[in-house]
């Protein structure tokens, strides 16, 4: 907890997603990387102009996603967008790559001097949209420590959107989330079932209750709901809500993140 406080420096974060265009190879890549990195610094100077506390890219354009690891072309341009918004902002920025590319995730940040990555598969394996993710904390740790990038955290999904969990039935989200503290996890992220659906505040009070770690949530909060959740979690990873129309694959909105910001602080 001592580290997230120190990285965000302001009570209960809000984490704005940039969700960068398709990337070099994928399906609907459109053959222009200048565009991409220039609608990611657009996005990012929306974020921080409307008062956002940090900033998360993520390559969720490159459906259909590969399993646990990307070529060189999208870690490459995931890092100079990275870099980019780190440099203009000044803001906190994390990063994912899909799916499961927690490696590159880490190879990225470190190359970009950015602050956190969100890694899925962490504990546990399950069944993804792009078949069977296996855990990997101790692979991508060990890389972590490999490259000198210990000061990136690592903050991870237990129990997460998107994904099948019947491996693991027997398997409570307490002690998936009491896994992830035993494996060195620098803070959980809880979700509903999929992109924008609301989290289960009850499950997000009892992983509270179980960890130390910082619990954030990492999908369906709006503006109608943030006040239910604000005071049960320690930040918030927001994407579909800032969008335009409140879907994930437009533009973001920025009178949408401001009014959010301006209630988020008269909560907090």
């Amino acid at each position: 907890m001592k580290n997230f406080k120190k990285l965000f420096g302001v009570n209960k974060p809000i984490i704005g997603m940039i969700h960068v265009e398709a990337l070099p190879g994928t399906p609907n890549y459109k053959g222009s990387v200048k565009r991409i990195v220039s609608k990611a610094l657009e996005e990012a100077a929306i974020y921080s102009n409307a008062g956002i506390d940090s900033i998360a890219i993520e390559n969720m354009h490159d459906v259909p996603y590969l399993n646990n690891s990307v070529g060189p072309e999208i870690t490459s341009l995931m890092s100079i967008i990275a870099y980019e918004i780190k440099n203009r902002t000044n803001l906190p920025v994390g990063i994912q790559i899909l799916a499961g590319a927690n490696k590159e995730a880490f190879a990225a940040a470190h190359s970009a001097g950015i602050d956190f990555i969100r890694a899925e598969g962490f504990v546990f394996a399950h069944v993804a949209d792009e078949g069977i993710i296996e855990s990997n904390a101790g692979e991508i740790l060990r890389y972590r420590k490999m490259i000198g990038a210990e000061n990136i955290l690592v903050f991870t999904d237990i129990k997460k959107k998107h994904s099948s969990h019947s491996i693991t039935s027997d398997i409570t989200i307490e002690e998936t989330a009491h896994a992830a503290e035993f494996f060195i996890s620098d803070g959980l992220i809880v979700t509903g079932t999929a992109t924008g659906k609301e989290a289960d505040p009850n499950e997000i009070t009892s992983v509270k209750k179980t960890s130390k770690l910082p619990v954030i949530i990492g999908s369906g909060v709006t503006l109608q709901n943030v006040d239910k959740y604000l005071p049960i979690c320690d930040a918030m990873i927001i994407g579909s809500y800032f969008k335009k129309n409140g879907n994930w694959k437009n533009t973001v909105d920025e009178d949408r993140i401001k009014t959010f910001m301006r209630k988020v602080s008269s909560l907090r």
